[in-house]
């Protein structure tokens, strides 16, 4: 079970963050790079945010701080088609076609949300240098989205 007062720590901590609804707002990420990335399922690839080198008080941080906590945060930078439908069979009806599309049922994250998602879930891949972590959408606590920010 997660920790109720980490949540509440992390989201309060969010909560004062500014970010771009984008996908832009993640820097090192050509477009070229972005059309490679192909996600399957109900899985999301998630550019983690950098941690924090210094507490409030001013002190420094190690770098395995970060990876001890079990929820972090970063930006979708892509998503998977969803969760497939399974096609409906029937057998009495011979005329209908039977080359129908896979349908899916479409993910809640799009690109340019801020997920705060559980770290034990997630696969972290690098991919030009940079790491990248793939988590299913059930691992995903919650998403900011600000849609309005430019108008």
């Amino acid at each position: 079970m997660i920790d109720e007062i980490a949540i509440i720590k992390h989201f309060i901590i969010l909560q004062s963050i500014v970010y771009l609804c984008s996908k832009k707002m993640v820097p090192g990420i050509d477009e070229k790079d972005l059309n490679k990335f192909i996600v399957v399922g109900d899985r999301v690839l998630i550019k983690p945010k950098t941690p924090e080198k210094r507490t409030k008080s001013g002190l420094f941080l190690p770098p395995n701080v970060q990876e001890k906590e079990k929820i972090h945060s970063g930006y979708v930078i892509k998503t998977g088609p969803g969760y497939p439908i399974p096609a409906i069979v029937e057998d009495d009806e011979p005329w209908k076609s039977k080359n129908e599309n896979v349908r899916y049922v479409p993910l809640q994250p799009k690109e340019g949300d801020l997920a705060i998602y559980l770290q034990n879930s997630g696969y972290e891949i690098e991919f030009n240098n940079q790491k990248y972590v793939i988590v299913p959408q059930s691992a995903i606590l919650m998403l900011i989205r600000d849609e309005g920010l430019f108008e």
